[in-house]
């Protein structure tokens, strides 16, 4: 048998799947392409006379149709694909039903979220927008910046006084004063990575407490890690947006993306080289699996679940599969906060945002739908089924979010979480240095190609500024 080797893995698995993935494979160019293509936005079809919602829709009055004659033509919503099956199909569901009470035809697709980038960039040149789409805020935020998404400030207003008000956390997320005066998308739940990990293996070698700190946490996964049987640490280190949890351990050792005024870049720090020391050597060790820089979005999910990982970070989904599936995983798995690093503690939450695209040909139609999702009796199944913690006051006292550990500890993240990109600026060129993952290959640089901690940081410092002086 040939020794692993990594680069070569690497390369032939990136060849594989270059038909199914190549916008994934070329993001910089896709992301470019979603900037350039927003420049001008198509022209959007002709809308439709239909009444806007007035107020979100009563359990009782949610399968009245509007009065109004129906448009024809199919209505399309792009739902982001989270590794719940459940909860998949209850968002399909939930939208065919209101599509039959309002007597239009949908069209639910459910997209991975870590190909959501990609979908996008190349919907918006061949302008094939949805009437309506799931997406994170970094990519409303490039979206909204070049006139690509509808603002719904009505609909966000009249959601929040029908459920109790906003959460901050939600409010925040979407806060017209950091997104050029209007809102772009209607919060639907906040993300946030849980470390989940092996109390069975760590409580046999006397660690019976959650980590501390980061390099707490290197050390106990030093400590039980045994290749091929178990590795200690089930961090993605590839372009996915498990990633960039790479970001976040980064920015608590006191390094930092760009500056206090999110316009220059401040990736070659001190601060960086002590974090890359860290990580690097930790992978040197063995204690990362291998592949584990080419993973997919599901690559820590797997590597857990099959009881090769120690710890890994999640937002839920492997709670619900062991849940579901494995009781015996479950009972050996303690969940816990992010640790913290030398300077800062993180607990960052993602918000996941519903948008309408200006092409949409169903504007007032599509405003209906996010009011109606909004619905509280279908949001205590979703949530109980799904990776999210609530957004809105109504939300909080549902019953998964004081029997679940999981979502106990996401309830946690969406009242006391810190917000996307902090210590940074949360800006589009913070979103767009994201979504381009230079943190995860700058390590890649490094532990992949044998190239120079320094090296690899006046790397990342030149892509990085070239990102941030686009937006000056």
């Amino acid at each position: 048998m040939q020794p692993y080797d990594e680069r070569q893995d690497r390369d032939c698995r990136r060849n594989s799947i270059t038909a199914k993935r190549a916008q994934w494979l070329t993001l910089p160019a896709a992301l470019a392409l979603v900037v350039a293509a927003c420049a001008t936005p198509p022209a959007a079809p002709a809308q439709p006379q239909v009444p806007a919602a007035t107020a979100p829709p009563a359990a009782a009055e949610a399968t009245q149709p509007p009065a109004a004659p129906q448009p024809s033509g199919k209505f399309t919503y792009w739902g982001g694909l989270i590794f719940s099956d459940v909860a998949n199909q209850m968002l399909v569901d939930k939208i065919t039903e209101w599509g039959k009470a309002r007597g239009i035809e949908v069209d639910v697709v459910m997209i991975n979220q870590n190909e959501t980038q990609q979908k996008v960039s190349a919907a918006v040149e061949a302008g094939t927008m949805p009437d309506a789409l799931d997406m994170g805020t970094g990519l409303m935020q490039l979206l909204a910046k070049n006139g690509q998404l509808e603002p719904l400030d009505d609909v966000f207003k009249q959601i929040g006084e029908a459920h109790g008000g906003w959460l901050e956390s939600a409010a925040k997320s979407v806060d017209p004063a950091r997104y050029g005066g209007s809102v772009w998308g209607i919060p639907f739940g906040l993300s946030g990575n849980l470390i989940n990990r092996r109390h069975d293996l760590l409580s046999a070698k006397g660690f019976n407490e959650a980590p501390k700190t980061w390099e707490e946490l290197g050390q106990m996964a030093e400590a039980v890690n045994d290749p091929p049987k178990v590795y200690g640490m089930g961090f993605a280190l590839s372009n996915v947006g498990d990633g960039n949890l790479t970001v976040t351990m980064l920015q608590t050792w006191g390094g930092r993306i760009a500056d206090d005024q999110g316009k220059n870049c401040t990736i070659d720090s001190p601060e960086t080289r002590t974090f890359m020391e860290w990580i690097t050597g930790l992978y040197k060790k063995g204690l990362f699996p291998p592949g584990v820089t080419t993973w997919d979005g599901a690559g820590d999910n797997q590597a857990y679940q099959a009881g090769q990982a120690a710890f890994i970070a999640n937002p839920g989904s492997v709670y619900l599969n062991l849940r579901d599936n494995d009781p015996e995983l479950l009972a050996a798995t303690r969940f816990s906060g992010l640790p913290a690093g030398p300077k800062l503690q993180l607990q960052p939450y993602g918000p996941n945002v519903r948008a309408i695209p200006v092409t949409s040909r169903y504007k007032d139609l599509a405003k209906d739908l996010l009011m109606y999702l909004a619905d509280d009796e279908f949001m205590k199944e979703y949530y109980a089924n799904a990776i999210y913690g609530p957004v809105l006051n109504s939300q909080v006292d549902f019953p998964v979010f004081k029997a679940s550990p999981i979502h106990v500890g996401l309830l946690d993240v969406a009242k006391n979480g810190t917000p996307p990109a902090f210590p940074d600026v949360d800006n589009p060129a913070y979103a767009e240095f994201n979504a381009n993952f230079l943190i995860p290959k700058m390590i890649q640089r490094v532990v992949v190609d044998n190239v120079s901690i320094e090296d690899a940081i006046k790397e990342t410092q030149a892509a990085c500024q070239a990102i941030y002086d686009k937006y000056k």
